[in-house]
């Protein structure tokens, strides 16, 4: 009986000391959540309902907590990513990055797809690209990757073609104009107010939206094609930094079915989830 009783009290004291260790050398203890800085653009509530549900995901699956740095000038993710300030940054597209690693000599890479927001044409005028007439005026972008882009749109709507190869077009770029519809360069920010003056104007989804413009009012919607796909925005990175678990992690947060329902509710079809459409 004697010994029995201290073989129980030998066992209690060993497991007292296994459960005192395992504590004390943080077993038991969920580990630490990792935090990533991601550099946006100051946008609307629908912004920020998506990234509240990418958020919820990399916490829940990855322990991620996803901090967000706010810019209101687009030449700013890009400069704060390069210096370190920020980890990731999601603002931009492919045609962007490249011009702008070209421009500042960066080695700034994408490292997943997040949506496309078709650009559209507006008119407060016509009611279809039908009814253009010969002379029309239509105003663009007149910065270089919105208006290579507004470009495209046209030649998709068959108003225009563009020499092959055109890269990032410009007006020198048309082949052939039928039309001959005069191309007014605007700032994106005058595209939406130019409607009482043109025709048509290619008018960015975030100055449409800022103007009151219903997306749906778009008499021209730019196709999700394989001249769209340089439009598709992204998550980018340091190239030394590419291939980190955590910010590997951030994009999957993001490339999930939680993030589409999300980008469904709060944009209806004016967003397209791109990380798994096929371009024809």
């Amino acid at each position: 009986m004697k010994k029995s009783l201290k073989y129980i009290i030998g066992v209690l004291v060993l497991i007292v000391i296994v459960v005192a260790g395992y504590f004390s050398f943080g077993g038991g203890k969920k580990a630490e959540a990792e935090t990533v800085t991601v550099g946006i653009m100051s946008g609307s509530k629908q912004d920020d309902q998506v990234w509240k549900a990418v958020s919820k995901t990399a916490k829940e699956k990855y322990n991620l907590n996803l901090k967000f740095k706010k810019f209101t000038d687009y030449s700013q993710p890009n400069k704060a990513l390069t210096s370190g300030n920020i980890d990731l940054n999601s603002f931009q597209h492919y045609a962007f990055l490249n011009a702008w690693n070209k421009a500042n000599k960066t080695n700034i890479e994408a490292i997943g797809k997040t949506v496309i927001m078709p650009i559209r044409l507006y008119s407060n005028k016509v009611k279809s690209i039908k009814e253009i007439e010969n002379g029309a005026t239509i105003a663009v972008p007149n910065d270089a990757t919105n208006e290579s882009r507004a470009l495209y749109v046209l030649k998709n709507a068959g108003l225009i073609t563009l020499k092959s190869n055109s890269g990032l077009a410009t007006v020198k770029s048309i082949a052939k104009n039928p039309k001959n519809l005069q191309i007014k360069e605007l700032d994106a920010s005058q595209t939406a107010r130019s409607l009482s003056d043109v025709t048509a104007a290619v008018i960015n989804g975030n100055y449409a939206q800022t103007a009151g413009i219903n997306y749906k009012s778009a008499i021209y919607v730019e196709p999700v094609n394989k001249d769209s796909e340089q439009w598709i925005n992204i998550i980018a990175a340091n190239k030394k930094n590419k291939n980190k678990k955590a910010y590997k992690e951030v994009v999957k947060a993001y490339q999930s079915e939680a993030t589409k329902k999300a980008i469904k509710d709060a944009y209806g079809t004016a967003e397209v989830p791109a990380w798994d459409i096929k371009l024809k």
